[in-house]
């Protein structure tokens, strides 16, 4: 739960907050839960649905405040290699469509299955495969556009 709280905040601390809120809420409506059913998708459900009320309202408060514009990506916590190409994916997963990006998320990162995405996100399967597909095809082209604007920079014509 913690890393696809991540994934959706981009932020460690509201990322926890995130997943804290969410097992309060899970406890809660523990009632509504159906025995036999995944429970790990229904509580990545509820977090996904927390997130996008929670940012619904914040997105309402920056209206009303009006003095604060775009929200800042958080500083990179490390210089490895490897955090750099994380930081690379990740700025090319935020080119794409949000919808593509939480089906390639959901089925990529956090290895669900298909049908499990599907109730995540309300959607019958097939739409859920169709996202990942076409999420991975637009990252495809995403990087690939990155791919050709890098050359200039080293390339010189004699």
């Amino acid at each position: 739960m913690r890393g696809f709280a991540r994934f959706l905040a981009r932020d460690s601390s509201i990322a926890d907050d995130l997943v804290q809120d969410t097992i309060v809420r899970a406890l809660d409506k523990a009632d509504s839960f159906t025995p036999g059913t995944n429970l790990r998708a229904w509580c990545l459900a509820i977090l996904r649905n927390l997130f996008l009320e929670q940012h619904r309202r914040r997105k309402r408060e920056r209206i009303a405040l009006e003095d604060y514009g775009h929200q800042p990506a958080p500083a990179p916590e490390s210089s490895s290699s490897t955090q750099t190409e994380m930081q690379e994916l990740e700025h090319f997963l935020w080119q794409i469509s949000p919808l593509l990006r939480e089906a390639l998320v959901l089925v990529g990162a956090q290895e669900l299955t298909y049908a499990e995405a599907a109730e995540i996100c309300g959607v019958e399967v097939g739409t859920m495969k169709a996202r990942v597909s076409r999420a991975r095809t637009a990252l495809k082209k995403v990087m690939a556009a990155q791919d050709q604007a890098e050359p200039k920079n080293g390339s010189g014509r004699a």
